[in-house]
């Protein structure tokens, strides 16, 4: 249900304001019957600018005071027309800046005592005393400044409602900024996870199946074992996909949980597997650290470790080290040709880890080593 106030359109405006000035006018026609010539084309002529009182307040205004003042100097009684001048105070309150609507209301308290003691004497009064002019005063007075206050309080109502829109508005955009961000994140995060699942299982994959062609020929019991090594990765990356694209499904997904540090020393086992020499220093046992940290150390590990079987080339020997104080520092170094290899520029591994150090308030260095090779040592901040 709308609960939103009912408000005319621009169309009701319009037609709101000459309804109005046409009552005005005719009202203003009747001192013709009574032979008040003078009064009715007054009348008219205060009436008519008020067609223009949303759009041009303080013109409006200013032109219906000096008429008003006009009528004052010409006649002295009070005309129809004069319910015009209370009409314009209420517009420039309403529509015009603060500074124009407090002086329209100072010009009409003057305005009320010249007219107060013009229709005294108008109106046959022999001398002007308190006691005729102050309920004139304050009559006219009053219904100025009910018209003023009437203006005002539109307009402090209209601003705070448009404030009110136009926080929530920015409240909006802000969300939707919020939401693209969060949203950016995240496929951030899986693309890495992706990234690092896919090329650490293909990459053992690719280089157990090369060996166990050029095996099968010799030793066909070798390349049994290597097929085994080849289905067990498969199934291994075919968890962790499961895993990953459950991530995206909402409720229970019934696949295994993250890993961690503990399960760094299987990366070690099949990197060797795979025929990549490994020199490993690891802590005996795993320490308890946060599960993103952990998750972050294990995704570099596998990542580093293949790049290594990409690039480093045969026969290359890979030193992993793993420690943990107040900080979980990676360091993996190989001694083989990774850091001339050529790249297809295609490569996201090594800005994965970056932004994975980065997360958790880490830093990542990678580069060439001295003597050959290539070095990346990673430090997470517990």
């Amino acid at each position: 249900m709308d609960q939103h106030p009912w408000r005319l359109g621009p169309r009701g405006r319009r037609w709101f304001d000459r309804l109005l000035v046409a009552a005005l006018v005719a009202l203003g026609a009747s001192h013709v019957l009574a032979e008040q010539r003078g009064s009715a084309l007054f009348s008219v002529l205060e009436a008519v600018p008020l067609l223009w009182r949303r759009r041009h307040p303080w013109p409006v205004f200013l032109a219906v005071a000096m008429l008003s003042a006009g009528q004052a100097v010409a006649l002295g009684e009070p005309t129809i027309g004069q319910l015009a001048f209370p009409i314009a105070v209420y517009s420039v309150a309403r529509w015009a800046p603060r500074w124009q609507g407090v002086v329209a209301l100072l010009v009409a308290y003057c305005a009320a005592v010249v007219a107060a003691a013009r229709w005294t004497l108008g109106l046959g009064a022999e001398e002007l005393t308190a006691g005729v002019l102050v309920p004139y005063v304050v009559t006219i007075g009053a219904i100025v400044t009910a018209a003023w206050a009437l203006g005002f309080a539109a307009q402090t109502r209209e601003r705070y409602v448009a404030s009110l829109v136009a926080r929530a508005e920015q409240a909006e955009r802000m969300a939707e900024r919020e939401v693209e961000l969060a949203a950016r994140d995240e496929r951030s995060r899986i693309a890495r996870e992706m990234h690092d699942v896919v090329a650490h299982g293909l990459s053992v994959i690719v280089v157990q199946a090369d060996g166990a062609r050029y095996a099968a020929a010799k030793d066909p019991d070798v390349a049994v074992d290597t097929l085994e090594t080849i289905a067990s990765t498969g199934r291994d990356a075919l968890t962790e996909m499961r895993r990953l694209l459950g991530l995206l499904r909402e409720g229970d997904t019934g696949v295994a949980p993250q890993p961690g540090l503990a399960d760094v020393r299987h990366l070690v086992d099949e990197a060797r597997a795979a025929g990549t020499r490994v020199e490993a220093d690891l802590p005996v046992d795993a320490p308890d650290v946060p599960d993103g940290v952990g998750l972050a150390a294990y995704r570099i590990v596998q990542e580093a470790l293949t790049n290594v079987r990409k690039h480093a080339g045969p026969g290359a020997t890979v030193t992993l080290r793993l420690r943990v104080d107040d900080a979980v520092v990676v360091e993996v170094r190989d001694d083989g040709h990774g850091a001339s290899a050529p790249s297809d520029g295609r490569g996201l591994g090594l800005t994965g880890m970056r932004e994975r150090a980065e997360v958790h308030g880490g830093t990542l260095d990678a580069g060439p080593a001295p003597g050959g090779g290539f070095a990346l040592s990673a430090r997470l901040p517990l």
